[in-house]
């Protein structure tokens, strides 16, 4: 326990790893799990019940884990689930879950959150993620992989974002966003294929050519939505990334931006 900074106030229900390290006045509610290697700096707030795996990294003043402002949570029991190697920097906040949908809010593993990010009730988060300053998921959002919101990107509650999606500073999302698209402006309209970010994640010239021509058959030829899967079904090559292309325009429940 010589890792914990003697100002902080830690519930004896709390589970705390012998090699995490807890900062100057941090506040550890009652049934919170800090995993191997966590670094809590200055005037962290953490409440349970809140499972937190390895390695993430709590910079000074956010607030992990507290009740929704939800007017539908009754206190009824509500969890936050965090994975490994996450980074939420300055003044960030996570709710924790409800009844009314999950009961849990959930982050993956190696998301970057940024100052001034608000995660609501029932968000679910994938992997590796940016969310940059002062954006914020209303309740019931769900993110893929590797999506980036721009700063002060707002995102309606139960809208889907998915993986490899961007979206430009300010950008106000009241629809699911396709897998691979870039979305900017205001009012908000589709940008693009996410090109520059697939380079970046060491995609294939082939394979985002291959995503171009979806996307242009599905954005461009103003075609409807069934008739555009199926021209997309025949005439691109059907690898994975087509498969969770077509998937984050079929599963959607709000529709899509298009």
């Amino acid at each position: 326990m010589s890792n914990i900074h003697p100002t902080a106030i830690i519930d004896e229900t709390a589970v705390i790893s012998e090699s995490a390290l807890i900062g100057p006045y941090c506040v550890i509610g009652a049934e919170v799990s800090v995993g191997d290697k966590c670094e809590l700096n200055s005037h962290v707030v953490i409440k349970g019940p809140t499972n937190i795996g390895k390695e993430n990294k709590f910079f000074s003043f956010s607030v992990i884990g507290e009740d929704t402002p939800d007017l539908k949570f009754k206190g009824e029991r509500a969890t936050l689930e965090i994975g490994d190697k996450n980074v939420f920097r300055e003044f960030s906040k996570v709710h924790r879950g409800t009844g009314a949908d999950l009961g849990y809010t959930k982050i993956g593993n190696e998301n970057l959150i940024m100052p001034g990010v608000m995660i609501a009730h029932d968000c679910i988060l994938g992997n590796n993620n940016i969310l940059v300053d002062n954006s914020a998921l209303a309740g019931h959002v769900r993110l893929g992989d590797y999506v980036t919101l721009g700063g002060y990107t707002l995102v309606h509650q139960f809208c889907v974002l998915g993986s490899y999606s961007f979206t430009g500073m300010g950008s106000l999302i009241s629809m699911d966003v396709p897998a691979f698209t870039r979305v900017a402006g205001n009012p908000i309209k589709q940008a693009g294929l996410n090109s520059i970010g697939l380079e970046r994640k060491s995609f294939t010239k082939e394979q985002i050519s291959n995503l171009k021509k979806a996307y242009k058959i599905f954005f461009r030829e103003g075609l409807r939505t069934e008739e555009a899967l199926e021209k997309i079904s025949n005439e691109c090559e059907q690898d994975e990334n087509i498969e969770i292309f077509i998937d984050s325009i079929q599963s959607s429940s709000r529709g899509v931006l298009r």
